[in-house]
């Protein structure tokens, strides 16, 4: 087993890592407190190809792999996680269905646009009532002559509504089973009928938009199915298998954020006349720390090179988003305890960590879907 990344995955990290620190970290704070989505950053990360990272250069990506995605979603997420979060979601969710679905005219129409960082999409898929049960979904798309007409609402959809084009999920009929047969629907966000709000008062990742979308008779040409009619469901477990992979990478971000924080703290704070990294108590916290951030990064890059070879990932893809997600919980609530009364402040960061880990357990499949996901595939 060779662990050393390559020339290209080192850049990576040197490039985002730099622009993390110059750009990102700066407006942390205010972005947390604002709430407000950075569309001047995601316009730099456009200009840096950040967003075209795992994506063929003849669609206007870079050419690189998963893995050097995930190590580029863990350098932002270890200084803003709201930004981690837009990001992660535009590349695994916005983009990467049309890569893996899309017919060669619907990759040059859509995804050129979104590797090249010119343009967002969302992936609507999470509806009120279905929310773990994704199959229960109540949008219907109805075929009128060579429309397909779609009415419902989703909710808690990410980047929408910065986004130019929606990926929709539907109900278009049922399956040999009696059960819902979902098709997946490329739906522009100026589509008559789109209403796209965003009222949520978030507890973290308070930055990154999230987003209602209502569909009144929104009519899309037949052509604007993505990848197979009533094949939704396995596409969008394959999206989101993908997907869980960059939020482990912004699990570990975050924790690994934790972790640099509490020992820069132990080392400078005072207490009893020496620094608090001398107590045992302390030191076996961040000895733990360490351990769990160093397992959940293996965890993500083993997920992350599985996928690159082409290789089945679903299993390692839920153990990376479980373990480095509750990781990150985990990491963050240590840090606040070691700073003491200062760990509940916001100008030291560490309570954004908690708040914004807190989501991770929850979105992408929560972390009972992922537990419930590795038991199918150890065959229960």
């Amino acid at each position: 087993m060779d662990f050393e990344l390559t020339k290209e995955q080192q850049m990576v990290r040197s490039m985002v890592r730099e622009f993390a620190e110059e750009v990102i970290r700066p407006r942390a704070l205010e972005i947390d407190k604002e709430a407000k989505f950075p569309e001047d950053i995601f316009k730099q990360m456009g200009e840096l190809g950040l967003l075209g990272i795992p994506f063929p250069e003849e669609y206007g990506g870079s050419g690189g792999d998963t893995l050097s995605y995930a190590i580029a979603v863990e350098e932002i997420g270890r200084v803003c996680g709201s930004t981690g979060l837009s990001y992660a979601a535009a590349v695994s969710l916005g983009a990467s269905p049309f890569y893996y679905f899309g017919t060669e005219e619907q990759k040059q129409t859509y995804l050129t646009p979104l590797a090249e960082g010119k343009a967002l999409a969302s992936f609507g898929l999470t509806e009120p009532n279905a929310g773990s049960d994704a199959g229960g979904t109540k949008t219907t798309a109805v075929l009128d002559e060579d429309e397909y007409v779609i009415n419902g609402e989703k909710c808690f959809i990410t980047n929408a509504s910065y986004a130019k084009t929606l990926i929709i999920t539907a109900v278009t009929g049922k399956d040999s089973k009696g059960k819902n047969a979902i098709t997946a629907f490329i739906v522009p966000t100026d589509t008559e009928g789109v209403t796209i709000t965003s009222n949520y008062d978030k507890m973290g990742v308070r930055g990154s938009n999230t987003a209602e979308i209502v569909l009144e008779n929104v009519r899309v040409p037949k052509e604007n199915i993505l990848g197979e009619k009533d094949k939704g469901f396995k596409q969008f477990l394959y999206t989101l298998d993908g997907g869980r992979i960059s939020i482990g990478a912004l699990g570990l971000g975050i924790a690994q954020a934790s972790l640099d924080k509490a020992l820069q703290y132990a080392k400078e704070r005072k207490q009893f006349g020496q620094s608090i990294s001398k107590f045992q108590a302390i030191q076996f916290k961040l000895a733990d720390m360490a351990m769990e951030v160093e397992l959940a990064r293996n965890m993500v890059y083993k997920a992350a090179w599985l996928k690159d070879k082409g290789k089945a990932f679903k299993k390692e893809a839920a153990f990376a988003k479980l373990y480095a997600t509750e990781t990150a919980f985990r990491a963050a609530n240590q840090a606040i305890q070691i700073h003491g009364g200062y760990g509940y402040m916001r100008e030291y960061e560490v309570e954004r960590y908690l708040r914004d880990a807190k989501l991770l357990e929850i979105g992408e499949g929560t972390s009972e879907i992922q537990r419930l996901v590795i038991a199918r595939e150890l065959g229960c």
